[in-house]
């Protein structure tokens, strides 16, 4: 019975003495306690059901260390936020308990947002940690109750910023009463280079020091290296992915438009733009990028905006509320958007630039579509961008969609091949 629920919910667990998932909310206050003022807390919230992940890995993680790959906007930062409140129970000295990583300040503070809606009540106190450059003077930082013991029961911040708490107040700060470390967009930050955050991790994990300490992963997509690590590292380990793995979720509608060169895709946006209803995202390669984008399209008239991490945390915070009440309608933005972030109203999605990646594409259109409402993406690829298509175009057939049989046999096309079959410049593809 239990198995005939999973696999109708899509839901595929691996490991030993994986818990029975749930079916209600109800079933958590009457099997496992959960405090009654959380549950009430849902409610307000608007949570009525649970999601899939949700009924998985929150009895997961009340017995065990757990790694989760969910599609985009389906409650991951409730199904390791709520059971983690719960197992801490009551406010009590002797310093945090939880550490909660995720890859940009956006997502941080958004994780933080949650989880303090559904604490509301209780005596856990949970914080988002400021920007170093907030506050520099180091009798500040400890007057701001950062490091007292006892001042705070969950953090949330992303790697970078806590090595440098680390480093800085190397005598103040101890991790050993740290009992849960949950890295979310996990794939993300154990990337390696400049772009991922795999040394801040590891020096993270190595202050972590409690023998009780469960380690959390989270995130829409999994790379090899993730599991390997997961495999190499954590004993005991349960895994439940919720349909299949790396895809895009069905409740988005995705669209490939042959643009043909640079110059097409303003041309297309242009026009999309005639007919859009706001809010929209359109995400670019890179910053520059982004802010040439920008100004075209505000000399065009436009009511947009451009963020990327070259700008300041006040200017991103600004934007991003700028953004969500409605006073901006175009967002351009690099990658460092595409993680995580619930953007409510966002009903159409527009990759400018082409993604170079299936994972860089399954999180940007996952920023619509979110919490089952629907939800479009528009992609642009031109001349240069078929060497990536086959990939993308793999995504978009899992996620329910029939494309033409050229593309799927797609590699890497010389010059003239498009000038050969003109027919594409009116190719789309959709999956509904």
């Amino acid at each position: 019975q239990v198995n005939h629920f999973r696999n109708e919910k899509h839901i595929h667990v691996y490991g030993t003495d994986m818990p029975d998932p749930i079916e209600s909310f109800d079933q958590l206050f009457k099997s496992y306690q959960i405090d009654k003022n959380y549950m009430e807390n849902l409610t307000n919230m608007g949570f009525k059901v649970p999601t899939p992940v949700q009924m998985q890995a929150i009895t997961a993680i009340l017995h065990a260390k757990v790694m989760v790959c969910a599609p985009t906007g389906s409650g991951k930062t409730l199904a390791f936020g709520l059971p983690i409140l719960h197992k801490l129970g009551e406010h009590k000295t002797g310093g945090f308990r939880a550490l909660i990583l995720a890859p940009t300040r956006e997502l941080a503070k958004q994780i933080q947002s949650e989880i303090v809606q559904v604490s509301k009540g209780s005596s856990l106190k949970v914080r988002y940690l400021l920007s170093s450059k907030t506050v520099e003077n180091r009798k500040k930082w400890m007057n701001a109750g950062y490091f007292i013991v006892g001042k705070f029961n969950m953090v949330i911040t992303t790697p970078k910023k806590f090595v440098y708490v680390l480093k800085k107040f190397r005598s103040e700060l101890s991790l050993k009463s740290v009992e849960w470390l949950v890295v979310d967009e996990s794939d993300k930050l154990y990337e390696d280079g400049d772009m991922g955050f795999r040394q801040q991790l590891g020096n993270i994990y190595k202050a972590c020091q409690s023998s009780a300490l469960r380690t959390l992963l989270f995130s829409a997509t999994f790379s090899k290296e993730v599991e390997l690590w997961c495999q190499l590292n954590l004993d005991n380990l349960l895994r439940i992915y919720i349909g299949n793995i790396n895809a895009a979720t069905d409740t988005v509608d995705q669209h490939l438009v042959y643009t043909g060169s640079e110059d097409g895709k303003i041309y297309a946006l242009r026009n999309i733009f005639k007919e859009y209803q706001p809010p929209v995202l359109v995400f670019v390669q890179s910053k520059q990028r982004a802010d040439e984008l920008f100004v075209e399209l505000l000399g065009d008239g436009m009511n947009v905006q451009a963020i990327h991490s070259d700008k300041s945390d006040v200017q991103r915070d600004g934007i991003m509320k700028n953004f969500l009440n409605g006073s901006v309608h175009i967002l351009i933005c690099s990658d460092v958007m595409a993680r995580g972030l619930d953007f409510k109203n966002v009903n159409l999605v527009i990759n400018y630039d082409f993604p170079t990646s299936a994972v860089a594409y399954i999180h940007r259109i996952g920023r619509t579509g979110r919490a089952g409402r629907p939800g479009k993406a528009v992609t642009f690829f031109t001349d240069d961008d078929v060497r990536y298509l086959r990939s993308i175009v793999n995504v978009i057939r899992q996620a329910g969609c029939e494309v033409p049989e050229y593309m799927l046999r797609i590699q890497k096309p010389p010059r003239y091949f498009f000038s050969s079959f003109p027919f594409l410049s009116n190719v789309f593809v959709s999956t509904k």
